[in-house]
């Protein structure tokens, strides 16, 4: 049979639909009850219950994974790139306490690879049945010509809703003497690996397949591991440690008005959380805070991983910039009371996620201080 004139020109369009009739199974373990019609239309259906929600805010969030991608293509490895989207995108609408409904994807490559399609989605379906959240569509392009030989780029975006009374703000509700607890991150996440290639393959001579005993593995495969999701985790938390407003009787003198019922919000004992993602400490905690207060963190008070004592003694990044770029090893901070901070810190630690306290919330201007 001729070839077409397009695949000529480099853009497979048969091979495209070949390889797209595998979505359905690929995303069947995605679903969820809310999800209308098939994927591959022009948009994707997502019937919102209404019923679950006084008043139900949509929360979005847009990213991608940075040069990350150019670990996995030097190790020929796709199937994680998909979850490392997902879990960040989700992560971002968990601060506010959204729960995530659905996610889409694109990805642009120049020449389509069907066995790096392939496990590009099983990241993404992977990481969406984790998060129950339905993958509902997305959008392959293929550009000859404009992407090098092998590589690709991905972006998602997420969709989430949660309650405007139970939306979290610390801006609202944080105060001085708050303490900050850091969850245990998976590695440098999606975040700083222009510098750390810099000084793993250009400084320390390194290849991606090289194996470094400290981190007792290849410093490919210690540079792919997936971004932790922590949305599960901060649903739990919310549902354990902020109450819902309570009905109460109002506290007033007039014998005529007593007994009338009314709600009374009872303080939120998890107050903020902040994402550390680009921007490190340095640039992510301040988004959370008051204008008139600071966070104080404080070095060593967690269990710093391998990778980044690495980077730290060998990569010649003054420690300022260190807490700016990367996360050190912790992937999110959450603000809470201090009277429940170590009821709040064993719950992390039940739900198996490395925790610490590592630092409080002090009178300042609205900056993340590390110490």
């Amino acid at each position: 049979m001729k070839q077409k004139a397009y695949a000529l020109a480099g853009v497979d369009i048969d091979l495209g639909n070949k390889v797209k009739s595998t979505l359905p199974q690929l995303l069947a373990s995605t679903h969820r009850r809310e999800v209308l019609g098939k994927v591959g239309g022009f948009g994707g259906l997502f019937a919102l219950d209404l019923k679950k929600y006084h008043e139900p805010v949509l929360v979005s969030s847009v990213d991608g994974v940075g040069t990350k991608l150019k670990i996995a293509f030097a190790m020929d490895q796709h199937d994680t790139i998909g979850a490392d989207l997902v879990n960040h995108c989700v992560n971002d609408i968990a601060v506010l306490g959204a729960e995530p409904l659905f996610f889409l994807d694109y990805l642009g490559t120049g020449k389509l690879e069907p066995h790096v399609f392939t496990d590009i989605i099983k990241g993404f379906a992977r990481a969406c049945a984790k998060n129950h959240c339905a993958l509902i569509g997305g959008e392959t392009a293929q550009m000859p010509g404009f992407y090098q030989k092998g590589e690709y780029d991905v972006s998602g975006t997420i969709v989430g809703v949660v309650e405007k009374s139970k939306m979290l703000n610390g801006q609202k509700t944080v105060r001085a003497g708050d303490a900050v607890i850091g969850i245990a991150s998976s590695g440098l996440h999606t975040n700083g690996y222009s510098l750390a290639r810099k000084i793993f393959f250009e400084q320390l001579k390194l290849k991606p397949k090289s194996r470094v005993p400290e981190l007792k593995n290849t410093i490919g495969a210690e540079l792919l591991k997936v971004h932790v999701s922590y949305g599960p985790l901060v649903q739990k938390l919310l549902k354990k440690f902020n109450r819902k407003d309570e009905l109460c009787v109002s506290q007033t003198s007039s014998p005529k008005k007593s007994g009338v019922r009314g709600t009374r919000p009872s303080e939120n004992m998890v107050k903020a959380f902040a994402h550390i993602t680009g921007g490190g400490f340095v640039d992510n905690i301040p988004r959370v805070l008051p204008k008139n207060c600071d966070v104080v963190i404080r070095k060593g008070s967690w269990d710093m991983l391998p990778i980044f004592k690495m980077i730290e003694a060998r990569g010649g990044v003054p420690d300022d910039e260190l807490y700016q770029v990367f996360n050190m090893g912790i992937g999110m901070v959450a603000i809470v009371s201090a009277a429940r901070a170590d009821a709040v810190l064993k719950f992390i630690r039940a739900q198996k996620y490395k925790a610490w306290l590592i630092g409080e919330v002090v009178k300042g201007k609205g900056e993340a201080k590390v110490v």
